[in-house]
């Protein structure tokens, strides 16, 4: 055996002997990432906008704005995504709702959202990713929560994903919840490891959520589609206005340390 083998087989066997979540972590390799080390607007590079105030089918109260620093901007080392009680466009509230669409779309990978969370009655933060099909239609080209929580249920933190055969208003949505009661005073990592076979997330390295490729269709799984990250948060709507909206609590935040994306 060559010296370069032997260095190879070498390399090998200590990695296989390594502890499994070390091994785990060897895998991945970073391909795409927002540190949030400037300050002003968000890197236009990596971001863009989705704007407007027609309730997102959601019966939303908010209006997405665009580039507007009152609801985005990157100040020490975070992205803020603010959420205001203030008239705009015949909407009462304002807040950002912000993309990666045509700037970080990914089939596949691992992704680290490191966060702190508003809180408050009627608030409705989310991490998510939507297919990048164009047109896109919901919910048959897949939908991914790595992070939702709604206020009037403070520090539940969901998972979910839709398709057309597993979505809410059918009642077959495939969803899990965890207990994160300090996610409003201290970041968390919100995770998510996505494959040909398998979704699963979690919280500071704890899954909670997976689901499996059942081989049955795009119905059931539309995840082989490229997919974009969203960060926003939204005021009310269906789920998060349950129980109402409390007026006073604004503005409030979603605070944002850095966005990882990793790919075998």
């Amino acid at each position: 055996m060559r010296k370069t083998e032997l260095i190879a087989l070498a390399v090998c066997l200590f990695v296989l002997n390594l502890p499994t979540h070390i091994q785990a972590q060897a895998k991945w390799k970073l391909a795409w990432s927002d540190e949030f080390n400037y300050n002003g607007l968000p890197d236009t590079s990596k971001w863009s906008y989705d704007e407007g105030g027609n309730g997102w089918g959601n019966h939303e109260l908010e209006y997405y704005t665009n580039a507007r620093k009152e609801n985005a901007r990157v100040e020490k080392g975070n992205l803020i995504i603010e959420t205001r009680r203030e008239k705009w466009e015949n909407m009462n509230y304002t807040s950002t709702r912000l993309v990666s669409r045509g700037k970080g779309d990914w089939k596949y990978g691992k992704i680290e959202v490191r966060a702190k969370l508003p809180k408050g009655r009627g608030t409705w933060p989310a991490i998510w990713m939507l297919a990048s099909t164009k047109p896109y239609q919901w919910p048959d080209d897949g939908e991914i929560d790595i992070m939702e929580h709604v206020g009037y249920d403070h520090g539940i933190v969901h998972a979910s994903t839709h398709c057309k055969k597993y979505y809410h208003i059918i009642g077959t949505q495939k969803t899990a919840t965890i207990p994160v009661m300090d996610c409003s005073e201290k970041f968390h990592v919100y995770s998510l490891e996505w494959d040909a076979e398998n979704i699963i997330i979690g919280v500071d390295g704890n899954n909670y959520f997976h689901i499996t490729n059942e081989h049955s269709g795009y119905d059931a799984w539309p995840f082989d589609n490229p997919m974009h990250l969203i960060l926003n948060i939204a005021v009310g709507g269906d789920w998060g206005g349950q129980k109402g909206v409390d007026e006073s609590i604004y503005p409030v935040n979603m605070q944002v340390d850095y966005v990882r994306v990793y790919q075998h």
